[in-house]
């Protein structure tokens, strides 16, 4: 083979564009505020959906098919863990995001959410259990999304612990049910605020009222599939799918409706129109939405030192437009979107969190899914 040959096929390598070529994810990758380099964790797993960083390194990933696994700092995948709930693994159903109780320290609590069978359909449930080396303990279903319905869609489901300890559980419409979005007589499109063995605190903001479920604290959602609290004010911000373009970042205060099916940036996979206008009286609007879609997932707001230009900016994953969108803030004003690992990555991006080192970890939703770890490219 001639020496230029070789050489241009080298260089296509190093930038990724030929097939199955993943050589840059050791290399660097420019940024608006410097290189950075993606590394492979850890693969193998099977449609991973959520992770939870244990205090000594170690990190739980939930599988959708129904295993909970443990992944060592080096990056070595444990056997599935016992005493996970039975999940309903199908269409978008499965095992679905976990969760670290505020005082694990202490009580070792563990929460997962997943799609639960039941007579009739399935619905989204949050279980909690205690962790040992070999799984968990003492397991109890604290919350049911109610009604059940027969639906392979739109299950939600991020769980955020608030500051004050109350666990905030998003849902999705289940798709066929949209127009329950919008009444307080169901889970139906709702994100719900509980106590950690799943009472219903009294501050809630529908607590009392005639015909709402006091669970409730925002309504009008599609399918919220990323949820993070805000790291100065505390509140709770959520990212939804929309359908055919609308996808939203809203800051998801008490009460509030966020407006769907009434109103959307999107339209019908068909082209459709769903809403006259993207906005209405009463109903909140996004800070920030996409069209066409990016196919939203994890959310999370930076804090660390590793990327200090980085902090306070949120990152949203994106499933169909595999990448990591960067969002940066006047208030609670986004003013700047970067999007990064466009056709590095080549995966749909399902969860973003951050580690204890500072660094930024991400899960990719596929039949090998991987962990990866975002670094400075020193």
């Amino acid at each position: 083979m001639p020496r230029s040959t070789v050489l241009l096929a080298s260089a296509l390598l190093i930038a990724g564009l030929l097939p199955g070529a993943r050589a840059e994810e050791e290399g660097s990758i420019r940024t608006e505020h410097g290189a950075v380099r993606l590394v492979t964790v850890a693969s193998g797993l099977e449609r991973p959906w959520g992770m939870a960083f244990l205090p000594d390194g170690r990190l739980l990933v939930t599988e959708k098919p129904g295993r909970l696994r443990l992944v060592s700092q080096e990056g070595k995948v444990g056997p599935p863990l016992g005493g996970v709930p039975t999940v309903d693994a199908a269409g978008q159903g499965g095992l679905l995001d976990v969760a670290l109780d505020p005082e694990f320290g202490t009580n070792r609590l563990v929460y997962v959410s997943y799609a639960e069978p039941r007579d009739g359909g399935n619905g989204t449930a949050v279980a909690r259990g205690r962790l040992t080396e070999t799984g968990l303990e003492d397991v109890q279903v604290i919350f049911r999304q109610q009604p059940t319905v027969q639906s392979g869609h739109h299950f939600g489901s991020r769980l955020v612990f608030a500051r004050d300890g109350r666990l905030f559980v998003t849902l999705g419409e289940r798709n066929s049910e949209r127009a329950r979005a919008q009444d307080l007589d169901s889970h139906i499109g709702k994100v719900v605020r509980i106590e950690r063995d799943g009472g219903v605190p009294s501050d809630n903001p529908f607590v009392g009222r005639a015909g709402a479920l006091p669970e409730i604290w925002s309504y009008g959602h599609r399918n919220v599939q990323g949820a993070a609290p805000h790291p100065v004010t505390g509140e709770l911000w959520t990212n939804e799918h929309g359908p055919k373009g609308g996808d939203e970042l809203n800051r998801t205060l008490a009460g509030r409706n966020y407006g769907w099916p009434k109103v959307t940036y999107g339209v019908e996979y068909s082209g459709k129109k769903i809403s006259d206008s993207p906005t209405a009286p009463g109903i909140e609007s996004p800070v920030h939405y996409w069209v066409p879609s990016i196919a939203t997932s994890g959310l999370l707001f930076y804090t660390g030192d590793r990327f200090p230009a980085w902090r306070g900016n949120a990152f949203v994953g994106g499933l169909k437009s595999e990448q990591l969108s960067r969002l940066e803030f006047d208030g609670n004003r986004v003013v700047h979107e970067e999007v990064l690992l466009r056709g590095v990555v080549r995966d749909r991006v399902r969860d973003v969190e951050q580690g204890p080192d500072g660094l930024i970890y991400l899960l990719t939703d596929e039949g090998d899914g991987r962990l990866l770890r975002i670094e400075p490219a020193e």
